[in-house]
């Protein structure tokens, strides 16, 4: 057991510094996307939409064996690209973000049309112009109503990050694999750590969307 314990401790720091850096990139993602959809320019509402489609109507697995594997092979086969050599963590990161980024623009846009039509018309009333009425008016009450679900898709995507191991990244799910690959006679064990080790990561982030929803249940602007 212990045995198993130092192996899968030594995935621990590359999932979670994946975690964190694809978290950050999809929230920023998410953010510019969510505006995007409600742009004024039909074009870059279509861009977007066309984005967002794309990545929540096809496969992780394969936008990740997409990003590692394809896209090098195609900025080689075309001599117009310049070569593209991505890390194991820097594909998954990309893949990983832009997915969960896309999911996470819907609810950014979800959000900021749940706010009350009241507050749009009285900032129009202020003379306030669309920047800042979206600054100081929108965004801090859309904000609220998000968190609950930017706690889930953070852990699903703590979850998710399992599947760099298909690409050979070295973190919990692979060093688990492996372990158990050389020690078959600890196959049990090796899986019940590896369930072990994920629900332990994720407490805290259940607890923060908890609390996260207790916060917005004791009120927010709304129709």
């Amino acid at each position: 057991m212990v045995d198993v314990f130092q192996v899968l401790s030594k995935g621990i720091q590359t999932t979670l510094l994946l975690l964190l850096t694809s978290a950050v990139l999809a929230f920023i993602i998410a953010v510019m996307a969510g505006l995007g959809r409600l742009a004024k320019s039909r074009w870059i509402r279509w861009t977007i939409r066309v984005y967002v489609e794309f990545f929540r109507g096809t496969s992780l697995v394969v936008q990740l064996f997409w990003v590692y594997y394809a896209l090098p092979m195609l900025a080689q086969a075309l001599p117009f690209l310049p070569p593209l050599n991505l890390s194991s963590f820097w594909a998954g990161v990309i893949a990983i973000s832009l997915n969960y980024g896309a999911y996470a623009s819907e609810t950014v846009r979800s959000c900021i049309l749940a706010v009350d039509r009241g507050q749009h018309e009285a900032a129009i009333a202020l003379n306030m112009t669309r920047f800042q009425r979206m600054r100081l008016i929108i965004l801090p009450q859309a904000v609220r109503m998000m968190l609950p679900d930017f706690g889930n898709n953070f852990i699903q995507m703590l979850k998710s990050t399992s599947l760099v191991s298909l690409i050979g990244l070295t973190d919990i799910t692979y060093a688990g694999m492996v372990f158990r690959n050389n020690h078959i006679d600890l196959g049990i064990l090796t899986f019940a750590m590896m369930l072990i080790f994920y629900f332990l990561l994720a407490l805290p982030f259940i607890w923060m969307t908890r609390r996260a929803e207790q916060s917005v249940s004791r009120g927010v602007a709304s129709r």
